[in-house]
């Protein structure tokens, strides 16, 4: 559990830190390149990886939370003010809302049209049991992809205050995410 004076998280919880933040921005990177398709069936073969992908992230995010239920997090550093507390928390819980919310969404979405999630040509994951409506699908992309937007808004967010709490006296910031270095 929590160990007296530990101010990095552990090596378990940084490396789901790292691939899910690696495999978000990969993420948002195949459907901008889906989006700039050619053709329509373009699009939807590489949206084939991009919905592998979101399966992934969600299966990585469920995982995390395990972790991080059964492993307490290093306290933030006292020099850290009550309300970069609050947004700090704040925004980590939207960032695991959204880690789920959106490829369940994704997930949802495709069912309404009746589609199968292939998971990298090795297995598919059958729609939900929800009937098929084209309108509400559509409805449910549409949300996905303004959470998407809001998901890399908070990350640019994210990044910049893990930067501003690496500067000398600010609390160690980045590396205490990273395995190596001193915070």
């Amino acid at each position: 559990m929590h160990e007296a004076g530990r101010s990095k998280y552990s090596l378990v919880a940084m490396a789901f830190h790292w691939v899910i933040a690696i495999a978000v921005i990969w993420n948002w990177r195949i459907a901008e390149a889906a989006e700039h398709a050619a053709s329509r069936e373009e699009a939807s073969a590489i949206m084939v990886d991009h919905k592998a992908l979101g399966i992934t992230i969600l299966a990585l995010t469920l995982g995390r939370l395990a972790w991080r239920l059964m492993h307490q997090v290093p306290p933030l550093p006292q020099s850290i003010p009550g309300w970069e507390r609050v947004a700090a928390r704040t925004l980590h819980i939207i960032f695991y809302v959204l880690l789920v919310g959106l490829p369940l969404g994704g997930w949802l979405a495709n069912s309404y049209f009746g589609n199968v999630i292939d998971w990298f040509g090795v297995f598919s994951i059958p729609a939900l049991p929800v009937g098929e409506n084209p309108d509400v699908g559509k409805a449910i992309f549409g949300l996905h992809k303004t959470g998407g937007t809001v998901m890399l808004y908070l990350i640019a967010l994210h990044v910049l205050a893990a930067i501003w709490h690496s500067l000398p006296g600010k609390g160690g910031g980045i590396m205490r995410m990273l395995p190596f270095g001193r915070t």
